[in-house]
């Protein structure tokens, strides 16, 4: 595959990149490298490797949800600068 001119701008339309007159040559060289390197890939013998989503495998992180003892609410609200009725006072966000 051979990138073109047409095919430059049409790149640079989809990245919303603006490519100098400058820049249009060694852009377009870098992308030919990029195409050829990929077509070495494409002639890789894939059969019988799974795809995959990630290069590692991904295990369920998640704990399971147990309730468990909190900080008391006066030894937090301690460091408090405003509080009102045992609650965090702060300056109206919404009009």
């Amino acid at each position: 595959m051979k990138i073109t001119d047409e095919l430059l701008d049409y790149i640079g339309i989809l990245a919303r990149l603006h490519i100098s007159e400058e820049e249009r040559e060694k852009t377009k060289q870098e992308i030919n490298k990029i195409v050829e390197y990929m077509d070495i890939l494409n002639e890789l013998d894939t059969t019988g490797i799974e795809a995959m989503s990630h290069a590692f495998p991904v295990k369920n992180v998640f704990r399971e949800d147990a309730v468990q003892p909190s900080i008391e609410r006066e030894y937090v609200i301690l460091n408090a600068a405003n509080k009102k009725e045992g609650c965090f006072k702060v300056p109206k966000a919404v009009e």
